[in-house]
């Protein structure tokens, strides 16, 4: 049995963008993740399928696990010799209990990795437009717990002494006690007109900021999870956040994983919460002999055509994999229904020779019929239940065409809790369709856990017209569509933005 090993890996403060490159690497690579809610559900999305997942959250009030539950379940799964990732919001080593779960493994001999994250104390501030430290106003910080260990009997934190101490002062954890520990720090020195900001779910697109003074403090309207700033820094408001154009928006993302990425980004980087919800799995054919007959006789076409960037991954895969590397294309052109698609073909390092202007299987017809000469044959890799309008007007018109099943769609089992939450709340107050099929099986999804009329009253945005068809058929309001000459994914959000503005 190989040597077991834990990670304890800072999530960050909420925004999943913040985690470093090796926790993100320690997740990928994991066999079992212990998570809590203060991290992004989306990072616990980036684990493999076969991960076992653990919830194990703690937040004030609630209480799904003690730390010991905690620690134990640590030492049992790396005593087992797996990988394990506890995934703690903000860093491990500032208030996150990371030192207690670090002890834990070495006194039983086990291996452990502390891969630090970025701390609310610093990121929630930044996001809030205040800088913790500010020339000729502020040159020290000081981060403090709220909520302490209530089995001891004195306090560990000398407010009175913070407060002669002056400079920015960050409270973790301090919401319920906010009263008690104000009334000490304005004993120690510092005024009732003191600058205060809470900041309640920094760095995410759902984070909402209430200033105060230090006087007024317990009058502010503040709920967990909160950063606390105190100091005349918080007074500052460099406000870069807020602002965004999708700031308070929280969009669903209905298509795969691996689809979804740039559109989830783009969405994001306009101030967003992206729920993602994936309604498409992508698996390989019934058999890949037909596939790997016509890549053996890929000398005789003369056209290959896309018309999906999955297409594109799983045929060029399967033929590198089966001839070497990507020459074994030859010199047959390539036909793309859409820039995207041209963008996977040239990740593989090949050109595209023909993209339509019409970013359809119409348009991709149209398109490749113009360069069609006597005799010229077409390979068309293709889904399982791809539309048929391709290869039948392309044998139409009297051009050999072969086509072949290079993956299949199916529907998930399941939708995470945390999407049901959300639909349940009301809280989505956008739905976004990519495909037919993400459409179909978003509502047979919700449709079985009784969220059907729910969601039909979502607004809803499709990238183009046949995707609006299936979705208005279903009962869905598609009140944006992606332009017709720009069926991408950037026209998409071009044209979320424009209504949402």
């Amino acid at each position: 049995m190989s040597a077991g090993i834990a990670y304890l890996v800072g999530a960050g403060p909420g925004d999943p963008g913040l985690i470093t490159v090796r926790g993100m690497a320690c997740l990928r690579a994991a066999e079992v993740v212990l998570y809590d809610d203060l991290s992004h559900p989306d990072l616990v999305e980036e684990t493999p399928s076969s991960c076992e997942r653990i919830y194990v959250g703690k937040r004030a009030g609630f209480k799904a696990k003690s730390q010991e539950e905690t620690n134990a379940l640590l030492v049992e799964h790396v005593s087992q010799g797996k990988r394990v990732v506890r995934l703690k919001g903000g860093d491990p080593y500032v208030f996150g209990r990371g030192g207690e779960e670090a002890t834990t493994l070495m006194e039983a001999g086990l291996d452990f990795e502390v891969v630090p994250g970025v701390t609310s104390g610093f990121a929630a501030p930044a996001y809030a437009g205040i800088p913790v430290t500010h020339r000729g106003v502020s040159a020290q910080v000081t981060l403090v717990t709220g909520h302490e260990d209530q089995t001891k009997p004195n306090s560990q934190v000398d407010w009175e002494a913070l407060g002669r101490a002056g400079g920015t002062i960050v409270v973790y954890m301090g919401v319920g006690k906010r009263e008690q520990y104000a009334r000490l720090l304005m004993a120690g020195g510092l005024g009732s007109d003191t600058p205060v900001a809470a900041i309640t779910w920094g760095t995410r697109p759902e984070q909402r900021v209430a200033r105060g003074t230090l006087g007024s403090l317990h009058e502010l309207d503040i709920v967990n999870p909160a950063a606390i700033v105190i100091g005349a820094v918080a007074g500052m408001e460099l406000d870069w956040f807020s602002g965004k154009i999708l700031a308070g928006q929280a969009i669903a993302v209905t298509r795969t994983r691996e689809q979804s990425s740039e559109l989830v980004r783009l969405l994001r980087e306009s101030g967003a919460e992206v729920l993602e919800i994936p309604t498409i799995e992508i698996r390989a054919p019934e058999s890949w002999t037909p596939v790997d007959e016509l890549i053996g006789q890929i000398d005789r076409f003369n056209w290959l055509a896309f018309a999906s960037p999955n297409s594109v991954d799983r045929f060029l895969g399967r033929l590198i994999g089966k001839k070497g590397d990507v020459r074994g294309v030859g010199n047959v052109k390539i036909a793309t229904v859409g820039p995207a698609t041209a963008e996977r073909v040239s990740a593989y390092g090949l050109a595209t020779d023909l993209i339509p202007e019409n970013h359809k299987a119409e348009g991709l017809v149209d398109a490749l019929l113009e360069a069609l000469t006597v005799g010229d044959q077409v390979l068309y890799p293709r889904a399982e239940a791809g539309r048929e309008v391709f290869p039948e007007r392309i044998r139409e018109a009297g051009y050999s065409l072969e086509d072949c099943v290079v993956y299949r769609t199916v529907k998930p089992d399941s939708v995470p809790q945390i999407a049901l939450d959300r639909f349940k709340d009301g809280r989505i107050t956008l739905l976004t369709f990519a495909s037919s099929s993400a459409v179909l099986h978003f509502d047979e999804l919700m449709r079985a856990e009784g969220l059907g009329g729910t969601v039909h009253g979502i607004p809803a945005a499709s990238i183009g017209p046949t995707t609006t068809k299936t979705a208005t058929e279903l009962g869905y309001s598609v009140r944006v569509q992606a332009p017709e000459d720009q069926v991408t994914v950037q026209g998409l959000v071009d044209s979320i933005l424009g209504y949402l503005k």
